[in-house]
């Protein structure tokens, strides 16, 4: 059973939602029942979700506070992606039914603990509804269900038994911290309160305690389990994934390789594959067309499709005033910080017909721009997994990326993409320049293009790896709960 704050299509705020929704539905293709948990959003209950009630409403204890909560079932079509896994909505009126996932943009709800703190309780209290008497493990995913995992072995929650839990880290860099009261408000002892378990430097950490009572522990590409292990990628909690030792790994995410498949995409103006590549160009032609890019076929087209902000490396394509003086046109996808909406802005408004920005995003519009641009831009800080530049060599568009997370792990530099490993405007500037060099000689980009293409980024494989790891979690010794002191020398 996954717990989840957000999940596509139902409400999303970046690729968190779509990542548990592909990795569920593999998992219930390969013939492991699957079920999946979320908030009942208003957005979800605007969107049309066709829904039924499982049971009564009921009630759950948060802290001081009784909360009425009630748990309904999406009815799914027949031609829906989910239609083989088992889909529920938590609804709690006075947490969920707000115009905004985590709060108002740019900022966040000041009730975002009490309000994951009674979903996590509600979906434990509605567990055996969801499962019935089978045996159930419990995947919760970030710091919104990270006192899931702390709930199930402090505190009795309905019927749970013997319930293993194993905890994924989407990103590390938002950790659910809290002033010290919030262990009262959401109903844990003040004992929790300590360096080994939730405290982090004077406040409370809800992704730590996750980390610490899960059975095991998982986030999104093996290089990125690395990096959490160090003082320079750790966020601060590099300690408490060192000591998880052999409990905590990297397993990678994927793609749904039949949604994001350029020889059938429906979205594209035409098709193409790896043998017959003909159609990339006319898809270049139609982007140039759609965005109001000067037609022209002298230059590449650098995309770029993300959040603007910080982590996605704006600043190093900000910093190099000459970055924008190449030779070739630029198209941003994604909208985030007003300070870098304004800036492209200011700069795409200097050359309309070769800059162009768009902030409101579609998944329609981000097909056409991976099938028709030449390069794709991922300069990020850091990026646990990545999904933007595993779909652009599918779809033979060339990554120029930081070398960090995944997409270390997925791009081969001079093969594939282009990497880089300073975070400096000097080092990205290198690799975008390699790439535009590269792009000069036809013979040797339409290998690159061919070697990305061919590259299988599917789930498959990853989803094996986490019911391998699932195996042996549920095999595996039983959690044992104690002393604060007990419980992280059992870690």
């Amino acid at each position: 059973m996954h717990l989840v704050a957000e999940l596509a299509p139902f409400a999303r705020s970046g690729g968190l939602g779509e990542a548990v929704a592909s990795l569920a539905r593999f998992q219930s293709a390969s013939g492991v029942a699957t079920s999946i948990v979320m908030p009942f959003y208003d957005q979800t209950r605007l969107g049309g979700a066709d829904v039924e009630p499982v049971g009564a409403p009921f009630e759950v204890q948060v802290g001081p506070k009784r909360e009425t909560a009630r748990l309904w079932k999406h009815r799914p079509r027949a031609d829906d992606p989910l239609a083989s896994t088992s889909v529920y909505f938590l609804e709690a009126e006075d947490y969920f039914a707000r115009p905004f996932i985590y709060g108002p943009p740019g900022s966040d709800y000041s009730d975002n603990a009490r309000r994951y703190a009674c979903f996590s309780l509600a979906a434990l209290t509605a567990l055996p509804r969801i499962v019935g008497d089978a045996p159930a493990l419990l995947h919760a995913h970030d710091w919104h269900t990270a006192l899931a995992p702390v709930y199930l072995r402090t505190r009795p929650v309905a019927e749970t038994g013997q319930v293993k839990c194993v905890f994924t880290v989407h990103n590390a860099g938002f950790q659910g911290h809290f002033p010290r009261e919030t262990l009262a408000d959401v109903g844990l002892p003040a004992s929790l309160f300590n360096w080994r378990q939730l405290e982090w430097y004077g406040v409370v950490n809800l992704l730590k305690g996750g980390l610490v009572f899960a059975d095991a522990v998982t986030t999104v590409s093996p290089t990125h389990a690395h990096e959490l292990r160090t003082g320079a990628g750790g966020f601060g909690i590099d300690g408490v994934f060192v000591a998880l030792r052999d409990r905590f790994s990297g397993i990678l995410n994927g793609i749904d390789q039949s949604a994001w498949d350029p020889a059938t995409d429906p979205l594209l103006a035409e098709n193409y594959s790896l043998e017959n590549l003909n159609g990339k160009t006319t898809c270049r032609e139609a982007l140039q067309r759609e965005t109001g890019l000067r037609p022209t076929d002298e230059m590449p087209i650098v995309a770029m499709s993300a959040r603007l902000v910080s982590q996605k490396g704006l600043d190093l394509i900000l910093g190099d005033p000459s970055y924008f003086a190449i030779d070739a046109q630029f198209l941003f996808l994604g909208a985030g910080e007003p300070r870098y909406e304004a800036a492209l802005r200011a700069i795409a408004d200097r050359a309309p017909n070769r800059i162009v920005v768009e902030t409101r995003f579609s998944e329609a519009l981000e097909h056409r721009l991976l099938a028709g641009a030449d390069i794709c831009l991922m300069p990020s800080q850091y990026e646990p997994c990545g999904l933007t530049q595993m779909r652009a060599q599918r779809y033979g568009t060339i990554p120029v990326a930081r070398r960090v997370g995944g997409l270390a792990d997925t791009i081969e530099d001079g093969e594939t993409g282009f990497l880089f490993d300073e975070y400096t405007p000097t080092d990205f500037m290198r690799a975008v320049m390699r790439a535009l060099d590269q792009f000069d000689e036809p013979d040797g980009w339409l290998n690159m293009i061919r070697a990305g293409m061919s590259r299988d980024f599917g789930w498959e494989r990853s989803a094996a790896k986490y019911l391998a790891l699932y195996q042996r979690v549920v095999t595996g010794p039983t959690w044992r709960t104690g002393t604060p002191a007990q419980a992280v020398q059992s870690v």
